[in-house]
């Protein structure tokens, strides 16, 4: 309905909720291509914060309705900020197709061991 009417300002709440990924990403490149070729202004709220380091141009980090950080995607999306709004342990790298910020969380499983650390096991000595 928005699209038909060719608004010059779009607001949307979690517009790629419940799409597949291939959906999701068809959705993210027609937003884009609506700002890019007709400026249409475009607010969104999403969640999955690497379409949205991948999509934005300016992002706003919040957490318990304060504004933490905003700014370009590689300004906001560290590790630390990450830690910080959603205590998760991450690692932070440079996406290999876009070039933007890409969040690799760290769970308890599927973990590559820190070389840097060396565990003591009993018998590892002998």
């Amino acid at each position: 309905m928005a699209l038909a009417q060719e608004t010059d300002i779009l607001l949307l709440d979690e517009p790629t909720t419940f799409l597949d990924v291939a959906h999701q990403v068809e959705i993210l490149d027609l937003l884009h291509d609506l700002n890019r070729d007709r400026g249409t202004t475009v607010v969104m709220v999403l969640h999955d914060i690497n379409l949205a380091a991948r999509y934005a141009d300016h992002l706003v980090a919040l957490k318990d309705g304060r504004i933490i950080a905003a700014g370009a995607p590689r300004e906001v999306v560290t590790a630390e900020l990450i830690g910080e709004v959603f205590d998760l342990d991450c690692q932070v790298i440079d996406d290999p197709v876009s070039g933007t910020p890409l969040v690799l969380p760290r769970g308890r499983h599927r973990v590559l061991p820190d070389p840097s650390v060396t565990e003591s096991r009993p018998g590892a000595d002998e």
